[in-house]
Formats: structure tokens, sequence, C-alpha cells
């Protein structure tokens, strides 16, 4: 009977299980890479021999080699998502979500209710104090009282721009939809944080932290070209999540990456033709968890099926057209 010995490896931000398999012959003991994985139900092995007989040493040069030779061979028949892969099967069963919501088209009083409702919440998630019978009123003030009211105003600029823009997601975009909604309170508006970042919950321990300053546009790079190369494999729906939470788990901005990701989520929504959809401030805690499964345990389940109602929240108040 062959043994296995686990070994976890991380490369190129995604976990992989792979384990050390020993067989004898004769006298021998052969040594062979195995990386297992399910398929529609039925489990699968990659296995690449390494030899027989080997030294530790030169069972470790080997080793190595052979997880690359792994690796590339799931690239070929997986798709890479940032911090883990996701099989055929898998995208075929994130994408069937999609059904489950309604396709509706708002028009000029709908996007008004919609964007009142998404400055509130989005702002009040992340502690703002004004209520949402006031943003009506901030909006159509010319004259500002406080910072509160000045990024309400931004966040309103933000939702018109991913309406109108014709740009595809890049560095600039996600700069650009900083910039208007903090232009006015904060001085590093649209400037990608140069220090480092710590998300803490009220008993100051630590939720998440952002990738290291040095490393935040490479991040970024790459998680415009990964948009490029996958937009057609996920559902719109599917797609938005994905950018979403990679995004927050960047979190490239010194401040303000919540009220920036929805809006990136809803960009990716409205270029699709997909409605837009407002994440509500009295579910904050149930988004906040989704956000944690994600970056802790790569999974993306449970974002789908929060935004799915999240979703039929938003279009509970849309009309049928």
């Amino acid at each position: 009977m062959p043994t296995k010995q686990e070994t976890f490896i991380n490369v190129d931000t995604y976990n992989i299980l792979m384990y050390l398999e020993k067989r004898k012959a004769g006298k021998s003991i052969k040594y062979y890479l195995v990386h297992s994985y399910r398929e529609k139900g039925i489990i699968k092995k990659i296995r690449k021999y390494l030899g027989q007989d080997l030294s530790q040493k030169d069972l470790q040069e080997i080793k190595f080699k052979a997880e690359k030779q792994i690796l590339s061979i799931l690239e070929e028949i997986n798709t890479k998502v940032f911090l883990f892969m996701l099989t055929k099967s898998q995208i075929q069963k994130l994408n069937k979500a999609d059904k489950k919501i309604r396709i509706a088209h708002l028009d000029e009083k709908d996007w008004q209710k919609f964007t009142e409702d998404f400055v509130y919440n989005t702002n009040a998630i992340e502690g703002s104090t004004v209520k949402r019978e006031e943003v009506p009123k901030i909006l159509r003030n010319a004259k500002t009282t406080d910072d509160e009211e000045l990024e309400t105003k931004g966040v309103a600029r933000a939702v018109d721009y991913i309406r109108e823009t014709k740009e595809e997601i890049s560095l600039s975009l996600i700069k650009k939809l900083h910039y208007l909604c903090f232009q006015d309170t904060k001085s590093f508006a649209g400037k990608i944080r140069d220090v480092e970042v710590v998300i803490r919950n009220a008993r100051g321990e630590i939720l998440h932290q952002g990738v290291k300053s040095s490393e935040v546009n490479a991040a970024l790079n790459d998680l415009t070209n990964w948009y490029k190369a996958n937009k057609e494999k996920f559902k719109p729906l599917i797609l938005a999540a994905i950018i979403h939470n990679q995004f927050e788990y960047i979190h490239p901005f010194q401040d303000g990456n919540g009220r920036v990701g929805r809006l990136l989520l809803n960009f990716i929504l409205i270029k699709k033709r997909y409605p837009p959809i407002n994440i509500t401030f009295e579910d904050r805690g149930e988004y906040y968890n989704t956000l944690q499964e994600y970056q802790k345990n790569h999974d993306l389940k449970p974002t789908i099926q929060f935004l799915v109602k999240q979703y039929n929240k938003t279009l509970s108040k849309v009309p049928t057209k």
C-alpha cells in the first residue's frame, strides 16, 4: 500500500494541497507527488513521478519542480481566482445563482431613488450619521455644512459617473472613483496608499490586513488583467462579486475602500447591462461575514447568496417593465 505525506504549498497567491506518495518496489521506494481534486463528484488525481531511493536533498529539489508542473496542469484545466482555483463545474454552479435574480431596467425616477438609497447605505456602513431622509435635501442643496454631507454628494457623483462612463476597469478608473467620493474631504483622494492598513473589530481584534503598500499597484494590475482575461467565463453577478471581494482584500486606499468596492461592484453590473445593487446598512454584519469567508476560507458562495438577497431587496422597489 502506498503511504502519503501531505505538503501544503502556496504558489502565486493561491493554495493547493499536494501530498508525497511513497510506493515500495521490491527493496526500493518510489516517490510521487500527487494532487487530488473533485470534478462533477468524481475524485481525480494528477500524479508526478519523482524517482526512487532519493536522498532528502534530491527529493526536495525534484519535488519543487514537480509542484510547478502540477500547477501548470491545473491552470490549463481550472480558472485561477486570485486566492484559489475553480474547476469548470464549480464555475457552472456559481453561475447558476444568476438565475435567481430578476433583470429590471431602471427609469430616471428609479435611478434617483437607487442613488439616494445607495448613498445613504454605503456611507452609513462606514459610520456616517446622515439619515436616509436627509439625503435628497443634501443632494439638492448647493451648500454643505460638514464632511459627511460632502461625502454624500461625492458618492452620488461617483454613481452618476459609473452610469455614464464607457471606460473598462483600470487603475485609472479605480483612482477616479475614490477621487470623486473624497475630493472635498481627504487629502489622499484618488491616491494609492503608501502606508500599511489593518482592519479591526470593536474589540480591537485584527479582521484583515491589506496587502503591503509596496505591492498594492501590482495587486491592482493583477485584478484588472484578471478581469479582462476572465470576464466572459462568469455571469455578471459572479464576476462583480469576485472583483469586489478581491478589491476589499487588497484594500488599496488609506480609507474609503468599502465605498469604492461597492461602486466597482455596481460598475461591473451596469457595464453588463444589469441593474445596480444596494447593500443595506442593516445587513452590514452579514456583509462583513461574507468578506471574511472569502479572505480566510476562499469561499465565494456566502457572498453570492448574500448578493442575491440584496438584489431582491433592491429590485423589490422597481416595478416590472
